[in-house]
């Protein structure tokens, strides 16, 4: 079986982490993602020059993906946009809030042109409210949406994050909203403008802490405990070699941690007997497992607490992830060797359609490579204008 995007056209627009991700998600399900950039790149392909920790993002997020470049800000490369527009499923975009109304490429042109057209936007607050017009970055959100509120000791100042959460659960998002809106297009022949916010994507992540100050009007940094404060223990404990996370999520998850530790009579303990009674012992208890763990290996722990059938895992390092046996068997992480960047490590798509063949893997292309394959064969231009867009800076 095909991909279950195969034959739905993409013009992919985005930019850095949020867009590119979810426009990669519809490139890895077999749509065929046109990705425009300006003559001189997107921000992260231009960092490039300056930052080699920018080359591995972005073969990343923009493989299997085609390349093109174009000025939306001159009127040739106004008029090739609605071209592609025409010939397009989706259009998706994750400028700040209004720049593609000002461009004169809103949803009511678009719309025209291309009835069809899924018109897919992303922005950090949306295209109304308050904070439509704040510049947003993952930073931002995290600040302005209380996970870094959330994050660290109470004891201690807040700490953001890590990775970039805001940008990735808001593409995720987008890809549904778009996903979603096909559908809708497959009974109604319509397209829709759909639009996604970093701030609204991330809100749901607090549940926990949104549950404690429900129940008694405060929320505070745990640490590495349970947002909600109301599991026991649910920590990292030290191991003789390093850490390990553990999660008793009930009463018989305690009794199978205790007896695999070694410790069965911790279960008669009227401190930790309950998990109420855990949950109010909480540091006498997290100081006793400490005392149990820290005698033993890390990956003894977990082979104990894996055969116990409870929660638990080493804390490894990222090179330790990159090789990561499992990520490696199931096809998740990939070994390429990128005809630009050299050997590397990329991520597949996480989502599988089972009775089909995973899509195949297309290193990200370099900037304009696909100028002639989509301006010449998909929009008919012949070699001479295309040189004459390109001397023009319009290609």
């Amino acid at each position: 079986m095909p991909g279950p995007l195969e034959g739905v056209t993409v013009i992919d627009l985005t930019q850095i982490y949020n867009g590119p991700y979810a426009a990669f998600l519809m490139a890895q399900a077999g749509a065929r993602v046109i990705k425009v950039e300006p003559p001189g790149g997107e921000h992260i392909r231009r960092r490039q020059a300056k930052h080699k920790a920018t080359l591995l993002p972005f073969a990343m997020l923009n493989a299997n993906k085609e390349c093109v470049t174009l000025n939306l800000k001159s009127e040739a490369g106004l008029k090739l946009m609605l071209e592609l527009v025409s010939k397009a499923d989706v259009l998706v975009e994750n400028f700040a809030a209004g720049v593609l109304e000002r461009l004169g490429l809103g949803w009511d042109v678009l719309h025209k042109v291309n009835p069809r057209l899924i018109y897919a936007s992303s922005t950090g607050f949306g295209s109304d409210g308050p904070y439509k017009n704040y510049p947003a970055v993952d930073l931002v959100v995290q600040a302005l949406s209380g996970i870094i509120a959330a994050t660290g000791y109470p004891d201690q100042p807040p700490v953001k994050a890590g990775g970039a959460p805001c940008d990735f659960l808001a593409a995720t998002h987008l890809y549904s909203a778009i996903v979603t809106a096909l559908f809708e297009r497959a009974r109604t022949g319509l397209g829709r403008a759909v639009e996604v916010s970093m701030l609204e994507s991330v809100y749901m992540t607090l549940t926990g802490f949104l549950g404690a100050y429900h129940a008694g009007g405060k929320a505070q940094r745990n640490g590495n405990r349970s947002g909600g404060g109301a599991l026991a223990p649910c920590n990292l404990y030290p191991a003789a070699d390093g850490w390990i996370a553990v999660s008793c999520n009930n009463d018989k998850d305690w009794q199978a941690f205790i007896i695999a530790m070694g410790h069965p009579e911790a279960g008669e303990d009227p401190r930790f007997k309950t998990e109420s009674d855990r949950v109010r012992n909480m540091d006498e208890l997290d100081r006793s497992v400490g005392e149990w763990t820290s005698l033993l290996p890390k990956e003894e722990i977990f082979q104990r607490l894996l055969k116990a059938r409870v929660s638990s895992a080493p804390i490894r390092e990222v090179p330790e992830v990159i090789e990561d046996p499992h990520l490696h068997a199931r096809g998740a992480l990939k070994r390429i060797d990128h005809p630009e960047y050299g050997p590397m490590v990329v991520q597949t798509s996480p989502l599988r359609f089972r009775g089909g063949n995973q899509v195949p893997y297309r290193p990200s292309h370099a900037l304009g490579a696909d100028n002639r394959e989509i301006y010449g064969r998909m929009l008919g231009l012949d070699e001479a204008v295309i040189e004459k867009y390109a001397a023009e800076g319009v290609i």
